[in-house]
């Protein structure tokens, strides 16, 4: 039986006399009826209905052929008419074949075809809640507002998507995000319009500078306000124009369908980022039969999109490394999607990796593999930031050469023939000059790789043993290590702790500032997408929230969010999301009472003159202010609060062992400095090792 679907209702009450022109009965009133259409293709017939705005008010009614459900039992043998479980389907069943009266080209429709009628109009909000479905999308993270009351409704009759409520839309971006870095999936997250859609900017632009996929939908005052400077109206198309990879406003709810597939596509395509959709209130409350079979128009883009890499190129990078005797990969997150081929190559041909902040997990951290030099660049190991030094040969895969991994730019690699993969050609040679270059996905080029090094690799007899001994050396003489402070407890500690009784599988999140770079130095990271941290706009605040989209893009994942009393101040208002909505996130937070980066540089580059960086009560500096279990305890979390490092594993053990969520106030001492460090604008040469708080510079 052939199965046909529409997505146009047809109106009107009426019957079509044999000369094919319809007429309509007085007072006919839609939608209470069907009208159809043929098209050239036997196997697909258009149904459409209403035309125009005019009396109907429905946009696309053109009536052809019309029936009501009563005269449609009266065709007799030809077709009967059944109610399907969805209020807005029919479906029309033929018994027989027949021509279709009315329809320009006499359509034969063949006894047994079923055909799927949609029989109401939509609001333009359900319209895009469907097309969300058909994306595939299950969770959105989404706070109503009066611009987007509309779509909170339609979300209400939608039976396959999850509304995680956040408390506040900063909350909801950057669960978003997190549920995006975690998955691989776009995130989606809903906002009202002017300050629920300004609420959305630093998540945006945090995703847009980490490569994240991300489609953020905000209400928008009517279309005839627009420009009126209308109660919460800002135009955050502009506002968000540099800040997303695109942004659309939907000024005809017929666009809707093609526009949220266009948004998608964009998201996920080429170089990952976030797309904005801003819809105005009247064009969510329009009716409208959504037309799902609109082709996208992104020839522009489609166009730009990175062909294939060249053989020539992938030949030419073999003889390279063949040629080398120092080489050292230096990927980022432009391989997350290419682990198993960044493995792979690795272990074809025995070059040592280190990565990047968003890189970890790419290939896996390990004190005792000799080929993970872990993390390079400001706060990197000393043994990754010398390997780049010495090289001869970098190769860099799906990295852009941040400032916080060069320092010093004419120093960063300077022994080395650099070869650069990256699927964004504006990466290519904007901040360092590659001798060779591939614009184009890291994936197919590492598999090509890998096929010409499996073809050729007898004859190539790669041997870097003896950097790898060079190498082995620097770890051994410079291992990550961390100070003592009697019986007061090292962050860096907490974190071994934390690896150590989650055997290296949780998903961590974090703030910004100095845990950040603990948990990415200390924590051993297995697998890509394990590590959800904001990179390159170093947003604080971000840490409880994308644990909190991690956790629902993976239920039954231990996600940790390993934060710092700044951050987690920022949305503490989260605890309440994460309990209503039974999130279990555990919270481990090393508290030192400052904004411990920003102090660090105090100590070091201002004679530690403290300039607003204590976060505590000045009038009771021996007390831990504020009284982090009472915020928990206000919002039904449980927690409690550790201060001796003999405690310590007894209390996150318990952490881990609590279902449902958990905050562990892990009290530390503000005078521990992150090292290693390479100060700002510096080379390896510069290299910090020793010292912190306790001492003056």
């Amino acid at each position: 039986m052939n199965h046909i679907e529409y997505g146009i209702p047809l109106y009107g009450v009426g019957w079509v006399p044999d000369g094919g022109i319809p007429l309509l009965s007085e007072g006919a009133q839609p939608p209470d009826t069907e009208s159809t259409q043929s098209v050239p293709d036997s196997s697909h017939i258009v149904l459409t209905g209403g035309g125009g705005e005019g009396s109907t008010g429905v946009k696309n009614a053109v009536f052809v052929v019309q029936f009501t459900y009563q005269r449609l039992s009266k065709i007799g043998p030809v077709a009967s008419l059944t109610e399907k479980e969805n209020p807005h389907l029919a479906t029309l069943h033929l018994l027989e074949e027949t021509l279709l009266p009315g329809s320009p080209r006499n359509q034969r429709l063949l006894q047994g075809q079923v055909l799927k009628l949609n029989i109401k109009p939509r609001k333009g909000a359900d319209v895009l809640v469907e097309a969300l479905e058909r994306q595939g999308v299950t969770t959105v993270f989404a706070y109503p507002g009066g611009a987007s009351m509309e779509i909170h409704q339609a979300l209400t009759r939608s039976t396959t998507i999850r509304n995680v409520l956040p408390r506040h839309e900063q909350g909801g971006v950057f669960a978003a995000e997190g549920y995006a870095r975690a998955s691989g999936l776009p995130g989606v997250c809903i906002a009202t319009s002017g300050p629920g859609a300004t609420n959305l900017v630093s998540g945006l632009a945090d995703a847009l500078m980490d490569s994240i996929p991300m489609v953020a939908i905000t209400g928008q005052v009517p279309r005839r306000m627009i420009g009126t400077d209308a109660f919460q109206e800002t135009p955050i198309v502009e506002v968000t124009r540099s800040i997303t990879k695109h942004n659309y406003l939907v000024l005809d709810v017929d666009d809707i369908p093609r526009i949220v597939k266009e948004a998608f596509f964009l998201a996920m395509s080429g170089r990952p980022g976030p797309v904005l959709i801003d819809i105005p209130k009247d064009v969510q409350q329009q009716l409208v039969v959504p037309d799902w079979d609109q082709p996208i128009r992104l020839a522009g883009y489609m166009s730009r999109l990175p062909q294939s890499p060249s053989e020539v190129h992938l030949e030419q990078i073999v003889r390279l490394v063949s040629e080398s005797k120092k080489p050292v990969l230096y990927v980022g997150g432009g391989c997350l999607n290419s682990s198993d081929e960044l493995r792979r190559f690795v272990e074809l041909t025995g070059i040592p990796v280190t990565s990047t902040l968003m890189g970890l997990g790419t290939y896996p951290s390990s004190d005792e593999d000799d080929l993970s030099l872990q993390m390079l660049g400001m706060h990197g190991t000393v043994y990754a930031n010398y390997a780049v030094d010495k090289a001869d040969l970098l190769l860099a895969f799906g990295v852009r050469f941040d400032d916080r991994v060069t320092g010093k730019l004419e120093a960063f690699a300077s022994r080395a023939k650099i070869v650069h993969i990256d699927i964004d050609s504006a990466e290519i040679g904007k901040n360092k000059q590659p001798h060779v270059s591939v614009c184009g996905d890291v994936k197919p080029a590492l598999q090509g790789l890998n096929r010409i090094l499996e073809a050729k690799l007898e004859k190539l007899k790669l041997d870097f043993s003896a950097w790898r001994a060079e190498l082995k050396e620097q770890k051994l003489k410079f291992p990550l290590g961390y100070k003592t402070f009697e019986e007061a407890i090292p962050p860096q500690y907490a974190i071994q702790v934390l690896d150590e009784l989650t055997e290296g599988k949780a998903i961590i999140s974090t703030g910004v500032g100095q845990h950040q770079m603990w948990a990415a130095q200390h924590y051993k990271y297995l697998r890509p997408r394990q590590w959800l941290t904001s990179g390159g706009l170093g947003a604080m605040g971000f840490g409880l929230p994308a644990a909190m989209g991690a956790a629902a893009a993976n239920p039954d994942a231990i996600v940790v969010d390993i934060d710092g009393d700044g951050s987690f101040m920022m949305n503490v208002q989260e605890l309440a999301t994460i309990k209503v909505e039974n999130l279990p996130v555990k919270i481990l937070l090393l508290n030192n009472q400052h904004l411990g980066m920003v102090v660090q540089w105090e100590d070091r580059f201002y004679k530690a003159n403290r300039a607003h960086t204590y976060l505590g009560n000045p009038a009771n500096e021996s007390e831990i202010f504020p009284n982090m279990l009472k915020f928990a305890e206000a919002c039904g979390v449980p927690a409690a609060c550790v201060t001796k490092k003999q405690d310590l594993k007894a209390a996150i053990q318990k952490m881990l062992d609590t279902p449902g969520p958990y905050l562990l106030d892990v009290i530390v001492p503000h005078q521990e400095h992150v090292l290693p460090m390479i100060p700002s604008g510096g080379a390896f040469k510069d290299v910090i090792t020793e010292g912190d708080g306790r001492r003056n510079y």
